[in-house]
């Protein structure tokens, strides 16, 4: 009788287990289905996008897919091989294709990236092609010289792969020679590493203004009463419920030289009608809108941290003998650091990629590299080379998030 009994209680236990076990898998199953929709949608709007950057930063067939000839040619012949009859026959016959598909433009485009001044050198010659006989190096360069550049045949000898480092040359102001070494690019023509240095110039400028004109806000907001603090935080959300383009143009109305702003200065004698001063299509216009614009994202955090502090303890260090700046500095400051932290990170983040604001207030001086990023997808249309700063920038980021965490910690992150 006692070992049924026993046997009947092992059953039991085993099938309260596998019961338990059953139920915890229905909720995880019933977990994943609830957040389904939401890790679609962050794989459709934020991974795929990312991952289609990357590769159109590497991937560029603008050339091989049209130069079949010249693509085995180079794969035949090594770099250093003399360029021969050969490869002019092998030009000769894709510049006849090229025609026939009418694709000529979009290899010289593709070309036109490395070695300026080529697009035009395929069309006109495209138009020539069937007029040209052999010997096809004699005909091809007699309709036009420009095909003897060394320079130019190593271009086509990179372009034939479509998989190519060259776009993430270019955005770090670098490019290939004539023996394809990787060398600088004229100073003259070194725009992007300017840019970069600009954006994370200007970037850390506006964080610690941001941070400079928040924490006395986010102190009055978190020791004022509920009620108080309550209505003066919707003077710290009102920009949230008001356009970015109202806001930056406003921005425009008060800071040009015939704006409100220079009218006080004239009107109350501080300045002359003669010296209006230039806060407009500069780095001055684009530090000071975007400090206003970020400014909301750096109160916020502070706000959520320091609402959390309990005044007695400043209080209890001011009765031990500290001073108002000692109890400040050792007591209360360190307890802000997670918001500190939180908010630079943010807004430097959100800095380092802002398009509208510097694109209409900042002119030449005070354009980031987002602006570039822009321009070379809408209108030069060299979407490799933009697809290549926008993942150097990623990098950027992704490398100052990997040093906040190894420095403050991620979990330490206070957002609100």
């Amino acid at each position: 009788m006692t070992d049924v009994t026993t046997e009947l209680r092992t059953a039991d236990g085993k099938s309260l287990k596998a019961a338990l076990a059953a139920s915890q898998v229905r909720a995880k199953r019933r977990a994943f289905f609830l957040v389904a929709p939401l890790l679609l949608f962050i794989l459709v709007t934020f991974v795929v996008p990312i991952g289609q950057m990357l590769k159109q930063s590497v991937y560029n067939d603008g050339f091989s897919s049209t130069a079949p000839a010249l693509d085995a040619w180079f794969k035949a012949n090594p770099l250093g091989t003399p360029i021969d009859e050969s490869a002019y026959a092998a030009l000769a016959s894709d510049l006849k294709l090229m025609k026939t598909d009418r694709t000529q433009g979009q290899a010289g485009t593709r070309i036109n990236y490395d070695v300026a001044g080529t697009r035009s050198l395929f069309t006109s010659t495209a138009r020539k092609i069937d007029k040209l006989e052999p010997p096809w190096k004699e005909a091809i360069l007699g309709a036009d010289a420009g095909w003897n550049d060394p320079n130019l045949w190593r271009a086509m000898r990179s372009a034939s792969n479509p998989y190519t480092i060259d776009f993430y040359l270019a955005a770090m102001d670098h490019t290939r020679d004539k023996d394809n070494n990787i060398v600088p690019v004229n100073p003259n023509r070194a725009i992007y590493g300017k840019l970069f240095g600009r954006t994370a110039m200007l970037s850390i400028i506006i964080t610690v203004l941001c941070m400079i004109l928040a924490f006395p806000i986010a102190h009055l907001l978190a020791t004022l009463p509920l009620a108080k603090s309550n209505l003066l935080m919707i003077f710290v959300l009102l920009p949230f419920w008001t356009s970015l383009l109202v806001r930056t143009t406003s921005w425009m109305v008060l800071l040009q030289q015939q704006g409100v702003l220079n009218d006080i200065l004239v009107w109350s004698g501080l300045i002359d009608n003669g010296q209006r001063l230039e806060m407009m299509y500069n780095k001055t216009g684009t530090i000071i809108a975007m400090t206003h614009i970020l400014l909301p994202f750096m109160v916020l955090p502070l706000y959520s941290v320091m609402r959390t502090i309990p005044p007695s303890y400043v209080r209890a260090a001011r009765s031990l003998g500290a001073t108002s700046w000692t109890a400040f500095r050792k007591i209360y400051l360190p307890q802000t650091l997670p918001g500190i932290g939180a908010g630079s990170l943010l807004v430097f983040i959100l800095s380092v990629g802002y398009y509208i604001t510097p694109a209409l207030v900042g002119g030449a001086d005070g354009q980031l590299i987002s602006n570039m990023i822009a321009f070379h997808m809408q209108n030069s249309l060299n979407w490799s080379l933009a697809a290549a700063l926008a993942s150097l920038l990623l990098g950027g980021v992704v490398v100052l998030y990997w040093l906040y965490d190894r420095l403050v910690g991620i979990d330490n992150m206070k957002l609100g």
